[in-house]
């Protein structure tokens, strides 16, 4: 089969930094599906692995976002059936999507909306299991529950993660929804997606909330560039307040800025289950069904900004590029594998 990957980080324009090549067909575990892939979606995930990727000589591919049919499964699998429509955010300790063919473990894979195609259903997977656990799991909120008149602060609203955490978000009662945006584009699309008001992080949140007449927040979502957002947003919580980032620090936080609050600091790692093979791991399953009837029943919206085109080497460097660039909006697709007219082997 045809896969894309790595030998060793390159930067995103170099033409050796993600590359085509023949590999063996995988075989399915006991527990895996095997799943034809149909689309993938690029997040920042790819290219902090493409640029982490130990220089050893071994071919590395990524991709943690697939849409696909399944072709094979295990002897254990229950629940799947051959021909299915399946979609998945895959597992960070295995090859990722980014072939002709994927092995994932099924417990953590969903039939996928039927009101979408595959390459919309793509852009959901990683940030709709991102932004429910941080909400409904982290954060102890539930869709429909009211918990009080409380407010959350999504600090990046228009980036992947937080195009999801809006629209569910949304739809706890009694929340106030404010999302955080530096452009007049990125604005208007936390807007559309329905944050109730939006700031800009670059400038004083302080004085922008007391100005527009919002509340300080209880909730906060760190979903970009947590050194230098982090000092402000503990500034800002309220008391007994939670903050979560999805992004690890390149100097560790000052916690002690939380203690005379009694706030609390959380991590949020999509992949924490699929990983460590946790008791809990086919959770991920049922978010991703409860996700497809939220879409099906017109409740979520897919978050494609752009389809880049077929999967190729060449249009995964351009994703890669501009995800590093911290100006995108929502999810980037690309959608099937081109007619095999060449092929770029590398020894």
């Amino acid at each position: 089969m045809r896969a894309i990957g790595l030998f060793k980080p390159l930067p995103a324009d170099n033409p050796m930094s993600l590359v085509e090549l023949d590999i063996p067909d995988p075989k399915p575990g006991p527990n895996d599906l095997l799943v034809r892939i149909e689309a993938i979606s690029v997040n920042p995930a790819d290219y902090r692995m493409r640029n982490r990727k130990a220089d050893d000589g071994t071919f590395t591919v990524l991709g943690w976002d697939a849409t696909g049919e399944v072709v094979g499964m295990g002897a254990d699998v229950p629940g799947f059936a051959l021909g299915d429509a399946v979609y998945y955010a895959g597992d960070l300790s295995r090859p990722g999507a980014n072939s002709e063919l994927h092995l994932v473990d099924s417990a953590i894979v969903a039939r996928r909306p039927v009101s979408l195609s595959a390459s919309d259903a793509v852009s959901l997977p990683l940030t709709a299991l991102t932004a429910w656990e941080i909400l409904f799991e982290r954060f102890g909120l539930c869709p429909g529950l009211s918990s009080g008149p409380l407010t959350i602060l999504i600090v990046g609203g228009a980036g992947g993660v937080g195009s999801i955490a809006i629209q569910l978000a949304r739809m706890v009662p009694d929340l106030t929804v404010i999302a955080t945006a530096s452009r007049p584009a990125s604005r208007a699309w936390c807007e559309r997606l329905g944050a109730h008001a939006v700031i800009d992080h670059f400038a004083d949140m302080g004085a922008q909330l007391a100005g527009q007449g919002l509340p300080r927040p209880n909730l906060v979502l760190l979903l970009n560039n947590p050194d230098r957002h982090y000092p402000a947003m503990a500034n800002l919580l309220e008391a007994q307040g939670r903050i979560c980032s999805v992004v690890p620090f390149d100097t560790a936080p000052d916690l002690n800025l939380l203690m005379r609050k009694s706030a609390s600091f959380l991590w949020e790692f999509m992949f924490t289950r699929p990983m460590f093979s946790t008791p809990d791991k086919a959770r991920q399953g049922e978010i991703l069904k409860k996700v497809a009837t939220f879409v099906d029943e017109g409740k979520l919206a897919p978050t494609a900004s752009a389809n880049l085109g077929p999967i190729t080497a060449e249009n995964l460097r351009t994703a890669h590029a501009r995800l590093e660039s911290g100006r995108t909006l929502g999810k980037l697709v690309l959608s099937g594998f081109p007619s095999p007219t060449r092929k770029e082997n590398y020894p």
